[in-house]
């Protein structure tokens, strides 16, 4: 069975005041030209890959390292960071992107959960996004990982640039502590129209 998802929320973002598309956990997005693909972070990471020569890039939203213990051949699911990030390559290589060309930024990772810190997902999600850019050379040209605060990211995928905003507000920490136990299945389902997936 096959789990990922092109990003669909399309919006205007007043801050950039260009056109956004939001991430949310599990989804990715390749786009080029005057737009902006945004996310919040916890102990998820985001790589954002480009290729300015071709004027291309795109980001991810991943929830945890590796492969799906049951994956089979063809299956996949974008929850993990080894399927978010081949997905995400394939997609920009049919954008017209060359594979030699390509940079990436890496963000989040962040450990949000107390009491969470032997599971270290976020250390290990951040590990698993360099050793993978590493393994298929592909240079990172930055990245703002770790700590203990959610992160809002503004990737613009024409130019490269990624606009990284600390969340400090307790409310806003608050509630992606809630996203990330309903994410690892320590929290009731979130409400319909609520903004579950931030993670």
């Amino acid at each position: 069975m096959e789990r990922h998802s092109r990003a669909t929320h399309h919006y205007f973002d007043r801050q950039f005041g260009v056109p956004a598309v939001k991430l949310l956990a599990s989804e990715y997005y390749v786009g080029a030209g005057d737009l902006v693909l945004t996310t919040v972070l916890g102990s998820c990471v985001s790589a954002c890959l480009f290729d300015l020569g071709a004027g291309v890039g795109g980001m991810n939203h991943f929830m945890l390292p590796g492969e799906a213990e049951d994956a089979q051949p063809g299956n996949v699911d974008t929850r993990y960071g080894g399927h978010a990030m081949e997905v995400l390559v394939a997609e920009l290589l049919r954008a017209g992107a060359r594979r030699e060309r390509l940079t990436a930024k890496v963000f989040g990772g962040g450990a949000v959960l107390p009491g969470m810190t032997q599971l270290n997902i976020g250390e290990r999600n951040t590990e698993f996004a360099l050793q993978y850019l590493r393994r298929h050379e592909v240079p990172v040209m930055a990245q703002d990982v770790g700590g203990t605060l959610p992160r809002r990211i503004g990737c613009f995928p024409g130019s490269g640039r990624v606009a990284v905003h600390t969340l400090r507000r307790q409310e806003d920490l608050a509630e992606v502590q809630q996203n990330e136990q309903r994410l690892i299945g320590l929290a009731p389902p979130a409400a319909p129209g609520s903004d579950a997936g931030r993670g």
